[in-house]
């Protein structure tokens, strides 16, 4: 059987969403990780969270975070570089239906709008204060940077601006979820294109 085609745009799509999706869900995993067991507090004793290990160890779990955060935000660049001419598209129409101008977008493409707008704010969110404490050290001496907001501050920025982004990430693949299924099989048949065997016909002894 022919494999169909992937056009070579579609190709670079899929290869940068699967690059994002990936590093997104590692982040997401390791961000809830350190959700529910977080550091500081009673450490030991009566505290049963204290040293608790799953899957890979603390420290494990940091790098998956840091790195697979990384590269998240370095797929989402080059995702919204590919899809720039939908944004000034999208912000034209979205600036005539404000002024009156014409009815361009019906509610499924205002709704779609929202997400999508939801999505961006929470995600550059979730960067800037994920940067933010990549490079600002923390513990020991090291004195509270107090850039913009404290150390707090910051935190609660990341923790709640994650939760939105993982809430409407959710909702927005699930949107897009024909899209990746179709294009995903086309380029697992791509990628390995199944080879068929002849196999020698069976003689039947009468």
């Amino acid at each position: 059987m022919a494999i169909q085609a992937v056009s070579k745009q579609t190709q670079k799509h899929w290869w940068v969403n699967a690059v994002l999706f990936t590093s997104a869900v590692l982040a997401a995993l390791s961000g809830i990780y350190f959700l529910y067991l977080p550091t500081g507090g009673f450490q030991g004793g009566r505290n049963p969270l204290y040293n608790i290990q799953i899957l890979f160890t603390r420290q494990t779990w940091d790098d998956l975070h840091t790195w697979g955060g990384l590269v998240m935000i370095l797929a989402a660049i080059i995702h919204f570089a590919f899809h720039w001419p939908w944004v000034v598209s999208m912000a034209r129409r979205t600036w005539n239906e404000l002024t009156g101008k014409c009815g361009c977008m019906n509610s499924r493409g205002r709704w779609n709008l929202i997400l999508n707008t939801i999505v961006a704010i929470s995600f550059v969110l979730t960067a800037i204060s994920g940067v933010y404490f990549l490079f600002i050290p923390s513990g020991g001496r090291a004195v509270d940077a107090m850039i913009l907001f404290n150390r707090t501050t910051w935190d609660m920025i990341h923790t709640w601006s994650a939760i939105v982004l993982i809430a409407t990430a959710v909702i927005h693949f699930v949107i897009h979820w024909k899209w990746a299924t179709k294009v995903t099989g086309k380029m697992i048949k791509m990628l390995f294109p199944s080879r068929l065997v002849s196999q020698p016909e069976s003689i039947l002894n009468s």
